[in-house]
Parts: C-alpha cells; structure tokens; sequence
C-alpha cells in the first residue's frame, strides 16, 4: 500500500522513523524547531523529540555546520539543514575541509556520518544570491555523497539511506516543491544511494536530469510524443556516485542523449555525463550530446529574466529536434 504525501512530509516522515530507530540521530539548523522548519519541514518533530535533539541555531552555518561535523566523528549521526544551500557557502570549510576529508585523513580511523541537507537551485524571483544550483559544486568532492530528489518516495528512501551512510552526504531539494505530492510506500522503505530511475521509457532520444528539472522533461516528453518522438527520461536522484551505467544503457538504445541541467553550463553536471557518454557509449551516438543548461550568467530578479534564465520544455524540444535532425 502506499499513501499520497508531500515532499516535505516525506521528508519528515523519513528523518523521524531514523531518529526513533537510532538515539544518535539528531537535526539542527535555523528554525528547525520552534518554527517548525523554514518550509515545515521539521513540522512538529521537537514535539517528539524534544530539544536536546531538535536543536535551534542561530545564523551561523559555518559554527552548527562545524558543531555537526565534530559530533559525527564521535558517534552521532547529525542532519544539519540549511535553510538554502546558497546560505551553505558559508560553511564550505567544514563540508569541504572536514567532514569530506575526514576518512581519507585519519586513514579510515574516523568516519563522519552527517547528513546536510536544504533546497538547491532557482525558487522564482529570488535574484542572484538565491538562486544557485550547488549539485555540481558538491559533486566535485571526493569523499562527498550527493543526491538531488523531488519525488516523495525518492526523499523518503534517499533520506533514510542518506542518514545511516557512513560518509558525509549533501542532500539537495527544491524549494518549490515542498508541496510536490506523490505516492509513498507504506512501511520501511530504503532508495539505495547511487541508482537512477528511468521515469518515462522510449526509443527515440534519452533525456537525462535531475531534481525538479526531471518535471520539465516529462511536459517536454509529452509533447514530443505528440510529435512522433518517444522520449526516455532518466531522473539520476543521486548526482555522486553518478549511476552511468543506466545512462550508457539507455543510450545504446536510443542513441541519441540531451541532458538537461539547471546548473550555469560551465564544468557542471550535464558537462560530466556528456563526457562519460562519448567515453562508454561513442560508437553508439547517431548525434552530438546537446546540453540544456540554465543561461551562463547569475540569474536576476525580473519575471522575463527568470523565464530567459531558466530550461523549459521549449528549449528541451528544441534541444531533442536537434539530436534528431528534425527542423527546428
């Protein structure tokens, strides 16, 4: 059986089962608790768990980013939330510096099991300082784990896993799709970090992305099945470890590949996995890889700016006509 819940409700719904299994679980983060969450995210957790484990910081990422780092080296298992990875620039000496190279400096002797979580990307008309798309900023770490969801069941299994890993995992989501419904599984549920999801099959073209651009491909796909042209989507849900082999094999069956990206187009995402493709799957390419990317420039405040700014299904089309040889 599975039930219909909102993202953010996956969310919690994922964070509190780990926090009744395991004691040494605990969230900490800017209005986590007496708020409830920034996006209710954390809705009535300190209810159930009290303070010593729903903990209130003040606006300092770097010092509770820090604190979450030192605790997960000792044994606990802490869930750090930024109330927007943009805010979490700030605390890049303590995810970068520390909790990703703390394995590799002790030569395996300390883990440090923390989860940082908060949403990525644009959010609408929120200019320049808060619309970055930090995936491939994260992804660039050795020693980090990155994952970038929107379907509930995805938060709820991804998180879980997130939370009982042993390395130090970014978790990134979207602040517009707190309210994204989907059905979640009843019971235990676990998504394995690492595996993507084909979310739409087709034989003409594979379209790969991540996060709530996996949307826009599927309003893209199903105009192009309109058109004659059965689009693949693949929604990667996990950024590093990069899951290849899904891509590869759905290329060789379409042979064609647009990868489609929120991320500035320099050295991203969508760079890497045009890479790896013409590595692991060349012979089996009919086109270039087209990139669908958000434009090369920090994003301002305007409506028809953001429009420019952003991928959409349009541009998605346009990018598939291209690999396709189709008159745009």
């Amino acid at each position: 059986m599975a039930r219909e819940l909102q993202l953010r409700e996956a969310l919690r719904e994922g964070m509190s089962e780990e926090m009744r299994r395991d004691d040494n679980v605990f969230i900490m983060g800017e209005e986590v608790a007496e708020y409830n969450g920034a996006y209710k995210v954390t809705k009535g957790m300190l209810d159930e768990f009290g303070p010593r484990r729903v903990i209130d910081t003040p606006i300092a990422e770097l010092g509770f980013a820090g604190i979450g780092v030192g605790a997960a080296m000792n044994g606990l298992r802490p869930i750090i939330e930024f109330m927007t990875w943009n805010f979490a620039v700030l605390a890049f000496d303590q995810i970068v510096n520390n909790a990703a190279k703390t394995l590799s400096q002790s030569a395996g002797d300390f883990t440090c099991p923390i989860l940082f979580r908060g949403p990525s990307g644009a959010a609408g008309q929120l200019a320049q300082q808060h619309s970055q798309t930090f995936e491939s900023w994260m992804g660039n770490v050795p020693g980090l784990k990155v994952i970038s969801c929107i379907d509930p069941a995805d938060a709820k299994g991804l998180i879980k896993s997130a939370i009982r890993d042993n390395d130090p995992v970014c978790m990134m989501e979207s602040e517009v799709l707190y309210g994204h419904k989907g059905l979640v599984p009843d019971g235990e549920y676990i998504v394995p970090i690492g595996v993507a999801a084909v979310r739409r099959e087709g034989s003409d073209v594979t379209i790969v992305s991540f996060n709530k651009m996996v949307l826009e491909a599927l309003k893209a796909a199903e105009v192009l099945e309109g058109m004659g042209i059965a689009a693949e989507v693949i929604d990667l849900r996990t950024i590093r470890p990069l899951d290849i082999d899904t891509i590869v094999a759905s290329v060789k069956k379409t042979n064609r590949l647009v990868v489609v990206d929120e991320s500035w187009p320099m050295f991203g995402v969508s760079s890497e996995i045009a890479y790896q493709v013409q590595k692991y799957a060349f012979d089996h390419l009919d086109a270039p890889v087209v990139r669908v990317n958000a434009a090369d420039t920090n994003l301002g405040y305007a409506p028809t700016l953001v429009e420019e700014y952003m991928p959409n299904p349009s541009k998605i089309i346009k990018a598939v006509k291209e690999v396709m040889y189709v008159a745009v």
